[in-house]
């Protein structure tokens, strides 16, 4: 008769087998898509995810995720969101974005015109972890360059005030594409006219019959057809400016410096600083003030009458005052204060806030944003309790840390691979065998069962 440690074992022996397979499944000729069908393309963070999953039992395929995308990377350091599937089925997505307009891009390879959470750093010293340390530093020998000129470009072209805090002109560059705060921000300006004649005619409601994402998911736990309609009108206004971040900062629909992205860039340039320091190179002077100036200047993220860290316009300086997962994204950054990484844990145990059955909801249940199964409206995402996780522990939360690993594990355990779940039931939604998810489960249950993963 087998004990229930032996049950145990073998059920967590089970999910990672089944993880790789996701993994395995996704891989076009070994590099990882998100998902099959809906996700044809590669994505930013969702590759540096990969990356980290891989690494535990592939690490030359977990560096060629890294590689491959930096090759993508344009000769003014930025690195693109997206990499086009080549396959001639995929030809309006790529004309839809046109990246050859910009003389900076990589010709000869199709990708978007502007950026993602910069994850790259976490991946590369995920990935060192697993090599001896001749290898590691090879490894950030081969690709600490490319990072200094992409977190040098962040600083050149997206931090238009100097302040050191990093202003995006999409949300789709902040991963969280119809998180609230943005939503709120896009209100504030003005629809086009064809917008607006489509919506007068109900059109939209017709369209939702024939959206691509409708092939794959409910169209109700996506983005409305509205809002996907002024997302897009926001890229063609980007575009029209040759992705020249200059021209269009002045000028743009969104000028936004989200808390999401800065936190996430905080931690990668320490994590920069760290690849630097252990293969004895010089970071720009230039850039070692920049990365100063972001650690001093993130407090005014901080709103000191909700008591909340919130979003900001860079344009006007006001906060985007609608709450979201993004107010507790401070505790990855490793930044702020002890004190304040308390309120936020309280905020995440709070029952009306961010505590619920199956964690963590993207917007908090009391919120009047809350839909439990609309994308970044409400549903849990394993890459967000994955980032908080590991800010959890740097800031001391072992425990906590370590409840909200097993809950995770659990939700997908029981539910499936799927890309986001419901905080309240556990159901799942969006597509099934979400590379991330499978990923970054394979993370999560190394780091507490390091001898079940081979």
């Amino acid at each position: 008769m087998s004990s229930p440690k032996d049950s145990q074992a073998a059920s967590i022996i089970d999910i990672v087998k089944q993880a790789k397979n996701v993994l395995s499944q996704n891989s076009l000729d070994d590099l990882v898509i998100p998902a099959q069908g809906l996700y044809p393309h590669r994505v930013l963070w969702d590759s540096c995810f990969a990356a980290i999953g891989l690494s535990h039992y592939d690490v030359k395929k977990a560096q060629l995720q890294i590689n491959s995308f930096l090759e993508a990377q344009w000769s003014n350091g930025m690195i693109p969101h997206i990499i086009f599937n080549p396959q001639p089925k995929y030809w309006w997505d790529r004309h839809i974005w046109r990246s050859k307009i910009s003389p900076l891009s990589k010709h000869a390879i199709a990708t978007s015109g502007i950026t993602q959470p910069p994850m790259f750093a976490e991946a590369v010293v995920r990935i060192g972890e697993r090599l001896n340390e001749s290898q590691r530093n090879s490894w950030y020998e081969q690709i600490f360059s490319r990072l200094v000129a992409y977190h040098s470009w962040l600083y050149s072209e997206r931090n238009p005030e100097g302040r050191g805090l990093i202003t995006l002109i999409h949300p789709w560059e902040t991963g969280l594409d119809n998180t609230p705060p943005w939503l709120v921000s896009l209100r504030h300006h003005h629809a086009p006219w064809w917008i607006n004649m489509i919506t007068w005619l109900k059109l939209d409601k017709v369209a939702d019959h024939f959206r691509f994402d409708a092939r794959y998911v409910d169209p109700s736990e996506r983005s409305t057809t509205y809002e996907a309609l002024r997302l897009y009108d926001a890229l063609r206004k980007i575009r029209r400016n040759k992705y020249d971040s200059k021209k269009i900062m002045p000028k743009s629909t969104f000028a936004i410096e989200d808390i999401v992205f800065n936190s996430i860039f905080i931690r990668a340039n320490s994590l920069l600083k760290e690849i630097a320091a252990i293969i004895n190179q010089e970071l720009p002077e230039e850039l070692l003030k920049n990365i100063a100036l972001t650690e001093t200047n993130f407090k005014e993220f901080w709103d000191k009458e909700d008591d909340k860290y919130y979003s900001r316009n860079q344009k006007y300086g006001n906060f985007l005052k609608e709450d979201s997962i993004g107010s507790l994204m401070p505790l990855y950054s490793g930044v702020i204060s002890e004190s304040r990484a308390k309120q936020l844990y309280e905020r995440l145990i709070n029952k009306d806030d961010f505590n619920t059955p199956y964690p963590l909801p993207s917007v908090p249940i009391s919120s009047p944003w809350f839909k439990p199964m609309r994308y970044w409206q409400g549903p849990s995402w394993i890459n967000i309790n994955w980032l908080l996780i590991d800010g959890l522990k740097r800031y001391g939360f072992i425990e906590e840390a370590r409840i909200l690993s097993n809950k995770s594990i659990a939700m997908v355990r029981d539910n499936g691979f799927y890309e986001y779940f419901n905080p309240q039931s556990g159901e799942p939604a969006g597509v099934v065998n979400f590379s991330w998810t499978a990923a970054l489960i394979i993370d999560l249950v190394s780091q507490m069962h390091p001898e079940l993963i081979d």
